[in-house]
């Protein structure tokens, strides 16, 4: 039974992968026929099979990407198939051509331009040129015009047909809160089991949350170029401007989550006797997260993520009632700061933010 509930589940993960990746597909197929078609009847090339290649190649890699970025990619493609047409027009083809061909195109690539991409799809294009070259063949331009037109239909087709660039941030955004969610829920675990070899792996955890942030951000600016330059994806730019300034204090949250891991590692290390309301404030931040992650995909009010967020605050500060140690009062500030990122994230300015917190909570300072 339980192999049956597994193989359905992953029937069901890839049933959902293709629904979410069905417009990619549509777009390189759309993208690689009209490759060939122009290179062939416009250009009457009789056998075009680079433009096809390099327009999957680049709108593969150059969906989402930022225009400068997809033009090096384009004629990195281009450049690699002229430099190895050159040489191996002289030296021919084989194992050996390849270590001479591969470098010499990456060193042209990285003449016209510093892009790592323009350097490795230079590389990898020669590669192509060596392995699929005849042995009788004569130099033609040929490859360098079908992988120019492949990288032109590749560019047109992302801006004029481009992915759902809300979609590319969402499927971005939401390891970042699953992962924060339950970061959280793993700091409260902690500092209720006291138990220092959690805390330390929980710490090293927290310290791996930046390579998810630096994809948020990277899908953020992405998307919002795709969403500028395209005609059909302009209605998206509000929603990505709210998702960007929710982006930039959740990053605040990751930070101040990874100090608050670190308090608990070192408390639980000293042996501290943490009170009850501490662990399930955390997880108040926690539940605030989840909410928060709701109420940016789907439409609806920011009322539980603030709710919880809040309650987080209050939880952490009635602690200090009774406890002044500064170890505590740390972690309290800690998970204070967190609230106040969160219910910025829905929306709220800073002196609004603070004014929820102080109204809900009180001041840190005049508790006790």
């Amino acid at each position: 039974m339980g192999l049956l509930t597994k193989i359905r589940a992953g029937f069901g993960d890839g049933v959902t992968r293709l629904r979410v990746n069905v417009w990619a597909v549509a777009q390189s197929a759309a993208a690689a026929s009209l490759a060939f078609f122009l290179a062939q009847v416009v250009l009457g090339h009789e056998r075009p099979f680079f433009a096809p290649i390099a327009a999957v190649i680049c709108l593969g890699i150059t969906l989402g990407s930022r225009p400068r970025r997809a033009v090096e990619l384009v004629f990195g493609v281009a450049v690699g198939l002229m430099v190895a047409d050159l040489i191996v027009l002289v030296i021919g083809t084989g194992t050996l051509q390849i270590a001479v061909v591969v470098p010499l195109a990456m060193a042209a690539a990285i003449f016209f331009g510093r892009g790592t991409v323009l350097v490795n799809q230079a590389a990898v294009s020669a590669i192509l040129v060596v392995v699929l070259q005849p042995p009788d063949a004569v130099f033609s331009p040929d490859r360098f015009l079908d992988a120019l037109v492949g990288g032109a239909v590749a560019l047109l087709v992302s801006y004029l047909f481009p992915v759902n660039p809300e979609r590319l941030v969402e499927r971005a955004a939401a390891p970042v809160f699953d992962e924060l969610s339950a970061l959280l829920v793993e700091i409260a675990a902690v500092l209720k089991s006291g138990d220092p070899a959690r805390g330390q792996k929980t710490l090293l955890r927290a310290r791996e949350m930046d390579d998810r942030v630096r994809n948020l951000n990277e899908a953020l600016e992405a998307g919002h170029e795709t969403a500028r330059l395209s005609p059909t994806r302009r209605r998206s730019l509000r929603h990505l401007e709210f998702y960007a300034s929710a982006g930039s204090r959740i990053e605040l949250a990751v930070i101040n989550t990874r100090v608050l891991a670190r308090g608990a590692a070192n408390a639980t290390r000293r042996g501290d006797d943490i009170p009850d309301k501490l662990p399930e404030a955390v997880l108040d931040l926690s539940r605030s997260v989840k909410a928060l992650n709701t109420f940016l995909d789907e439409p609806g009010g920011p009322g539980d993520a603030r709710r919880h967020a809040l309650d987080a605050a209050r939880r952490a500060t009635e602690v200090l009632e009774d406890r002044h140690e500064l170890a505590i009062s740390v972690l309290v500030g800690q998970v204070r700061s967190a609230a106040v990122d969160l219910l910025r994230s829905t929306g709220m300015d800073q002196a609004s933010a603070l004014e929820a917190l102080e109204d809900a909570a009180g001041r840190a300072s005049e508790i006790g």
